[in-house]
């Protein structure tokens, strides 16, 4: 069965979900469909949409959130841990928690590409884990997923991407899909913790967002980074041949 909707996916309660799969590559061709998928956290999933994933041939989750925030809120559904025990869950930080440095330019949480560049060079070792989590999953479908599916998810995505070799502005609308997915979920929550964006302020929280992807890629060689970061050329090749 599969429950893909062009990029999106239709796993019960999974929040600003998508393939990765159909994006475009510069010199033509497409990144490879039901590869890797990105999502918000896990534990929205219902034991439902944990069978609607593992049919669509998800095999291993990497959640890059740190240890601080995972785990069942009141609001999440209840699902028991058989639903999902043929999947592999790795956890695989993009940041050290509550870094004082970083959290003084980003607040909170990071919610920009602004700071992607400064989160690769901080934390190469914890960006390098990512990559080779999800070049040696076993086979089927790797979930990259973070809290909302935005920023530390699209930080991943965004150097998945660019090693694939998909078009930047390509790179920059499947961004712009995870700000406008995040916003239309917290729409439907009676008491959601971000609140949603008006029309206005979500044109022009897109607008920056592009820009500041592009201004991200301008000059950024995928491959150099993690072979500076500690991926080897195989680790590399695996990546590459899992997206194309």
């Amino acid at each position: 069965m599969d429950n893909r909707t062009d990029r999106g996916v239709e796993w019960e309660g999974a929040a600003n979900a998508r393939d990765l799969g159909g994006i475009p590559l510069a010199g033509g061709g497409k990144v490879a469909p039901g590869r890797i998928f990105r999502m918000g956290r896990s534990e929205w999933l219902t034991e439902n949409g944990w069978r609607q994933a593992y049919n669509d041939g998800v095999r291993t989750v990497v959640d890059l959130r740190n240890d601080s925030e995972i785990g069942r809120r009141d609001t999440d559904p209840e699902v028991p841990p058989s639903a999902a025990r043929d999947i592999v869950f790795l956890n695989r930080p993009t940041q050290e928690a509550k870094d004082p440095e970083f959290t003084a330019l980003t607040g909170p949480y990071m919610d920009s590409p602004r700071f992607y560049r400064e989160n690769l060079r901080r934390w190469p070792e914890k960006i390098a884990a990512v990559m080779r989590a999800v070049a040696e999953a076993r086979d089927g479908a790797v979930v990259i997923h973070c809290s909302a599916g935005r920023d530390r998810t699209g930080l991943i995505a965004m150097l998945a991407l660019a090693l694939a070799g998909a078009e930047p502005e390509a790179i920059a609308e499947d961004y712009e899909q995870a700000v406008r997915g995040i916003n239309a979920f917290h729409a439907t929550q009676l008491h959601p913790r971000e609140k949603p964006l008006t029309e206005d302020q979500l044109r022009e929280r897109v607008a920056d967002g592009r820009k500041e992807l592009l201004r991200a890629l301008d000059g950024f060689d995928a491959e150099q980074y993690l072979l500076s970061a500690g991926l080897n050329l195989d680790e590399i090749a695996r990546l590459r041949r899992r997206l194309r």
